[in-house]
């Protein structure tokens, strides 16, 4: 039985809407033991009622507003910087949450610890294309600032993600920029683009935003400013094509029949690219598993981070992508 530490006092939905999640998660793996962190009365009554499931009591919460590094360095005994330290002693063997991503890249990078030879760990997520097609797209937001040889190892541990989980044998590596000449970009992203032609991480070009969802690569990659902005944007579009449909056809009696047949297939579209189905983003780069969901994350997406995060553990995908870094590097 493997067991999967989840913050419940992460997102900006109610505790108990995480720990509807988690029990969600139980029903459906009976092999599946959660580590529940979090505040005494929230954590406790649900372990009492729910087997398989144990407390993690803690008395402190990081919220989203507060600074991370501050904020880790502040709250010891908060639900992330616990949760990480009980994954670093074994006690999980991953670790899930939807909480502040700032606060959790830094507990994790502290209490769980990097890879070796990982300079900064990179938040990825898997997002949907045409046809089935997925392209794995980081860095989201874990590192604003970023230098060429980081980029590199982003393109790498992405490349190597995209074998373990996706199953392609030779992924096609990209750089998001404005436009597919090699000669465009900031002078950042031409750094970039030369540090990436010379690594052995299957770069194949630049991408184009367009190319995110509707290109060919199996892997973009981009610092996590950017990386942030573009997810973001993207999440923005199927939201207001959603919104700007349900104006459009408010005075329609056919527009309201069409929206009856519509509407379930536009919220699956909205749905992929909020990453609930996957589960959330995942650091790699980590001797651990560490997945970050949504902060206004449902309880079936709570389910799915679990989820995931305890196949991650179950395939092996961190050392199948630290022995990948590892055959790279010689």
């Amino acid at each position: 039985m493997i067991t999967v530490c989840v913050d419940a006092m992460g997102g900006d939905e109610s505790p108990e809407v995480v720990c509807e999640g988690i029990a969600l998660a139980l029903e459906a793996d009976d092999d599946l033991k959660v580590l529940v962190a979090g505040n005494e009365e929230v954590v406790k009554p649900f372990c009492e009622t729910h087997e398989r499931a144990e407390a993690l009591i803690t008395t402190e919460v990081i919220g989203m507003g507060e600074h991370p590094a501050d904020a880790v360095r502040k709250k010891k005994d908060s639900s992330i910087v616990r949760a990480c330290a009980a994954v670093r002693a074994g006690e999980a063997q991953g670790f899930f949450s939807a909480g502040s991503t700032g606060a959790i890249f830094a507990a994790a990078t502290m209490g769980v610890g990097r890879t070796r030879g990982i300079k900064r760990p990179c938040l990825a997520m898997p997002l949907p294309g045409i046809g089935g097609h997925q392209t794995v797209f980081m860095d989201l937001g874990a590192n604003a600032d970023v230098r060429p040889e980081m980029i590199v190892q982003f393109a790498q541990m992405g490349a190597a993600y995209a074998r373990v989980t996706l199953g392609v044998e030779d992924p096609r590596v990209g750089l998001l920029s404005n436009g597919e000449e090699e000669t465009k970009g900031s002078e950042m992203a031409l750094a970039f683009h030369e540090a990436l032609k010379q690594a052995d991480c299957g770069f194949v070009g630049n991408a184009e935003g367009t190319d995110i969802l509707l290109g060919d690569f199996d892997v973009i990659v981009t610092d996590g400013f950017t990386g942030n902005i573009a997810l973001k944007t993207l999440e923005g579009t199927a939201k207001f094509i959603l919104l700007a449909l349900k104006d459009a056809i408010a005075t329609s009696t056919r527009g309201k029949a069409g929206a009856l047949l519509l509407k379930p297939a536009l919220k699956n579209v909205q749905r992929m690219l909020s990453g609930d189905d996957y589960g959330g983003a995942i650091l790699l780069g980590l001797k651990a598993p560490v997945l970050i969901g949504h902060g206004a994350t449902s309880a079936q997406a709570v389910a799915a981070g679990t989820a995931a995060c305890a196949a991650a553990i179950r395939g092996g995908l961190v050392d199948k992508v630290s022995q990948t870094l590892a055959e790279r590097a010689q």
